[in-house]
């Protein structure tokens, strides 16, 4: 709701905040930070700077292989879309 302004003002610091203690949670899904640095990547790459800064905060998190998966399959997205 923050990262879009829907109900109230956008707020990029407020929606990253959220979302960082959703993903701390795993809040929904089990945790896949393969799939988390994605879905971020793809974020940062349409102008998200707060996807941006949790991208890079996850990616300390990952192993180097993990990163490497999880860039190409947004490229792999990116590409069929």
């Amino acid at each position: 709701m923050y990262a879009q302004g829907r109900g109230v003002a956008q707020n990029d610091a407020e929606a990253a905040k959220w979302f960082r203690k959703a993903a701390d949670q795993g809040q929904g899904v089990a945790q896949n930070y393969i799939l988390g640095h994605m879905w971020l990547n793809l974020a940062a790459a349409q102008g998200d700077a707060g996807a941006l800064a949790i991208r890079d905060d996850l990616a300390r998190m990952m192993t180097p292989a993990q990163i490497a998966e999880a860039q190409r399959l947004a490229q792999e997205r990116i590409t069929t879309k």
